[in-house]
């Protein structure tokens, strides 16, 4: 595990947090990696939710520039490659990601916070595509907040890298909720509460089928969600649940 951030479990819901303050929590090569094996561990655990926090004055502002000073195309390349695998880990692995956002999330930062499938803002929070400040358009970047706010919105802030404030990220959608800083850890709490309760293999399996079908042309998003709709109800929690609901029961998920 990487010094550059911490992990903590309280039930079943689990807390990694980005704590390398000094370096604005950037994700260096090393850190992303670290984050991937990270995730990936904790899929194969009873875990159910996940959060991704941090400290500091930054949640992160994206990656190491050190990385980048001195690398040719092959490094550059390989930086990009296992930035997108930890994106796609965040949305692969079976339990509910939480983004819990106090500052600003930047370039690969506000990348990773629309690559989590919630997200709580503390109204002290932004959100920027800043890298063409830096003389580098954050073309990676655009992938995850496109699909999370649209194409006018996502190029208006690749184009101009300004802050985007949390409420009207909120707006644009790609934030769930914002609410005061003091009571951020008690909306984290409260929404991941909720988004984890019943069943925990209808929870990971109706994530896995969010994904694989929002993408899709509406066609074959219907033959697919169909399809996992009919297993959902013959599993056993669907059975459950059905059958709770004839005889006017609580239903009891393992």
């Amino acid at each position: 595990m990487s010094d550059a951030f911490t992990v903590s479990r309280d039930g079943y819901i689990v807390t990694i947090t980005l704590a390398n303050p000094a370096k604005r929590n950037t994700l260096s090569l090393d850190v992303m990696e670290g984050l991937i094996a990270t995730f990936g561990e904790l899929a194969r655990t009873d875990a159910r939710g996940i959060v991704l926090a941090a400290e500091g004055p930054a949640f992160s502002a994206g990656h190491d520039f050190a990385d980048l000073a001195a690398a040719d195309f092959d490094a550059a390349q390989q930086l990009f490659d296992v930035c997108t695998r930890l994106m796609d880990t965040v949305q692969q692995v079976p339990q509910i990601v939480v983004a819990r956002v106090h500052a600003v999330a930047a370039a690969a930062g506000c990348q990773l916070v629309a690559s989590c499938d919630l997200v709580v803002a503390a109204e002290s929070a932004g959100f920027a595509l800043s890298g063409v400040k830096r003389g580098l358009f954050c073309h990676t970047p655009l992938v995850a907040v496109a699909r999370n706010i649209g194409r006018k919105r996502a190029l208006e802030m690749a184009l101009t890298g300004d802050v985007v404030d949390a409420h009207t990220a909120a707006d644009w959608g790609l934030v769930n909720r914002v609410v005061p800083d003091e009571q951020l850890d008690d909306a984290v709490a409260d929404l991941i509460g909720r988004a984890t309760a019943d069943s925990a293999w209808t929870k990971s399996m109706g994530k896995r089928a969010f994904y694989a079908q929002v993408d899709l042309d509406q066609p074959k998003a219907y033959a697919y969600a169909v399809e996992v709709m009919a297993n959902g109800i013959v599993a056993p929690p669907g059975q459950e649940g059905i059958a709770a609901f004839v005889e006017k029961r609580p239903p009891k998920f393992d």
